[in-house]
């Protein structure tokens, strides 16, 4: 199992990012960035026309040295780990609405061009459709990184957010091993005195 880190928390599960038909090279560079500073365990386009030397242009962190990055000329060539369920991220209205929905601990989110969005063919294969509630499409990089944004508040270990405004304390971490039993009023007949030899 591949795990993300954040701040040395483990966040649970992994997750892998892709897109589909996206022929914009700068487009694909940064989402293929912003994958990478989330830990995706990995990256992949499908049916997709881009320029890789192009896309390391907004690709800083030259994300394919790092993360492994699959390249499917289609839908029905789509072959992700077991287990792992594709969930499609378009501007559906019958899509599940991205503040609404559970993901699920493995998981590979597939992003459509601006334009034209998912094909028929693709959503067939999604197991869930979701949408980031705007008026309109986003920027294809900036739709990826508020849906792993999104998966990373859920699956990521960090505290709860307080009541009033600003940020919590320390990070409560639990105590390593047990310490001495603690009684309220009296100690038991059968626990032996400190003070006996």
């Amino acid at each position: 199992m591949c795990s993300a880190k954040t701040r040395g928390t483990p966040a649970r599960g992994y997750f892998g990012i892709g897109a589909e038909g996206v022929s914009k090279s700068a487009n694909m560079g940064a989402l293929l960035r912003t994958g990478h500073a989330f830990g995706a365990a990995f990256c992949f386009t499908v049916g997709a026309g881009w320029d890789a030397r192009a896309g390391r242009a907004a690709d800083t962190a030259d994300t394919p040295a790092h993360v492994p990055l699959w390249r499917f000329p289609d839908p029905a060539a789509i072959q992700l780990p077991r287990e792992c369920a594709l969930v499609g991220v378009e501007l559906l209205d019958d899509a599940v609405d991205l503040p609404s929905f559970r993901h699920p601990l493995n998981a590979a989110y597939v992003l459509g061009p601006e334009r034209s969005g998912l094909s028929a063919a693709l959503r067939e294969r999604c197991r869930f459709v979701v949408r980031i509630p705007t008026r309109f499409a986003l920027n294809l990089a900036v739709a990826g990184a508020l849906v792993m944004y999104d998966r990373l508040l859920q699956h990521g270990r960090f505290a709860e957010r307080p009541v009033a405004s600003g940020g919590p304390g320390a990070v409560l971490t639990p105590p390593e091993g047990h310490g001495d039993p603690r009684f309220r009023r009296t100690r038991p007949d059968w626990l032996p005195d400190a003070t006996d030899p």
